[in-house]
């Protein structure tokens, strides 16, 4: 009788600890983790409107402003539909996972969202609509940021056709190769926020469309002056407040790798714009707003793929070499090699993307990562910086490859480029029939 009531004992004993782990594994909301990507979503947001409209805005003539800021506007609301409707299935779905597909397309069982519920959730317990949003902020401005290439000389149906092509067929392959779970993540890339997924595309791209597209009527023979300095400032500031979420926001977590995030952030955009500054001193005897705006702004794009595997030593360097090499690229190379990329889109984004994803792969440190993550050459594993080479390159081949293609198809269809009575009026009346500022005067 006692050896039955032992193990009767026992065996409830046994029972009641494996429904206590099974009850402990069902994942449940983390109500911090939430409210910080929620306040890290509308951080991002802000980062298109009006941060990017803005900046972008104020560097053009007065003529074309209220174009520039319309792109950003009207990119907000169609890449918003793209991504809900189909991006997100395609970067994050799971139907072909498992399969040779799975390395370069996600699936189509989340299509419109299909199968998720308010109560499901993804990484760090938040809900999975928040996810898909969070997530859509990025697809959102990286098209956006291409305008800063075309700005001034694009027509409004082609840069529309073109941008939601591009979403679909550029971005949406890229950010899942890289985040979700395609062959470059499995190879071991490092790209925290979107080095290689927004800033490395989006420049790529934007240094394509300045080609193809051709140079502004007038380019380097008339004056092209930016109509509103202070507009500038406001979006600068706009953007490094809105980065703090894209950054910060990207480990999905309130702890303590998103405020490493925010630190770096801060410090490498802090050390950028003063280089920038001091380089334009040194150099042209005189610091530009102009200048200390676009070298923050470089800071900002390099730290982002290294925002979640460097300390403080190395966002300082990669603050100070993103000011460095970027500042020769607009200075100096663009002047030599006579493309128009209007606004710097691929001197900014596409240059200080690639150094900051490289130099990912030099000052990754497991002190960020943990002790099984990821270290960079400094800290003796080379092989990191070569995944990090091989992974950057092949997504400049993608990107030029398929934006040529897409310009050529465009091109033909709807046509890209106004004429010349048109960007001579300015795109804000030719396209839309308004102007900027208006009044009495």
């Amino acid at each position: 009788m006692k050896k039955l009531i032992f193990l009767a004992t026992s065996g409830l004993l046994l029972l009641s600890q494996s429904l206590s782990a099974q009850a402990e594994e069902v994942p449940t909301l983390d109500s911090g983790n939430t409210a910080w990507i929620l306040a890290a979503t509308m951080l991002v947001m802000l980062m298109t409107l009006p941060g990017l409209a803005f900046f972008y805005g104020g560097m053009v003539r007065r003529k074309n402003v209220l174009s520039v800021m319309m792109q950003c506007v009207v990119l907000t609301a169609v890449i918003t539909i793209e991504w809900i409707v189909f991006g997100y299935t395609a970067v994050f779905g799971t139907s072909f996972q498992g399969s040779w597909i799975g390395e370069f397309i996600g699936g189509m069982d989340k299509f419109f969202l299909y199968g998720i519920d308010k109560d499901a959730l993804t990484s760090g317990n938040i809900p999975e609509v928040l996810f898909a949003l969070f997530q859509c902020k990025f697809a959102v401005i990286t098209p956006a940021l291409i305008v800063g290439a075309f700005a001034e000389r694009i027509k409004f149906s082609g840069f529309l056709l073109f941008s939601i092509l591009w979403s679909v067929l550029v971005y949406n392959p890229m950010a899942h190769w890289v985040w979700g779970g395609g062959w470059m993540q499995r190879m071991g890339a490092i790209d925290f926020a979107g080095g290689t997924v927004v800033h490395i595309n989006a420049g790529i791209t934007a240094l394509v469309m300045a080609l193809m597209l051709g140079r502004r009527k007038g380019y380097g023979k008339t004056m092209m002056i930016p109509h509103n300095v202070p507009f500038v400032v406001l979006g600068t500031a706009l953007l490094w407040l809105g980065w703090f979420g894209f950054n910060a926001g990207s480990g999905l977590g309130a702890d303590g790798l998103a405020a490493n995030a925010f630190l770096v952030t801060h410090l490498a955009t802090s050390v950028a714009a003063a280089a920038w500054m001091c380089l334009e001193w040194m150099i042209n005897k005189k610091p530009t707003v102009i200048g200390i705006c676009t070298g923050a702004v470089a800071g900002l794009v390099a730290i982002t793929p290294a925002a979640g595997t460097v300390d403080a030593l190395g966002s300082v360097f990669i603050g100070l070499f993103s000011a460095m090499i970027c500042y020769t690229f607009v200075a100096y190379v663009k002047p030599k090699m006579k493309y128009d990329d209007s606004l710097d889109a691929f001197g900014v984004h596409g240059v200080g993307g690639f150094v900051g994803a490289i130099l990912s792969g030099v000052f990754a440190t497991q002190f960020i990562t943990g002790a099984e993550g990821q270290q960079g050459a400094l800290y003796g594993d080379w092989n990191q910086l070569g995944v990090q080479a091989i992974v950057n390159l092949a997504a400049i081949v993608f990107s030029a490859v398929m934006t040529f293609i897409l310009f050529k198809i465009v091109d033909k269809t709807v046509g890209l480029r106004v004429t010349v009575q048109q960007e001579e009026i300015g795109l804000d009346i030719s396209q839309h029939g308004e102007i900027g500022y208006g009044g009495n005067e």
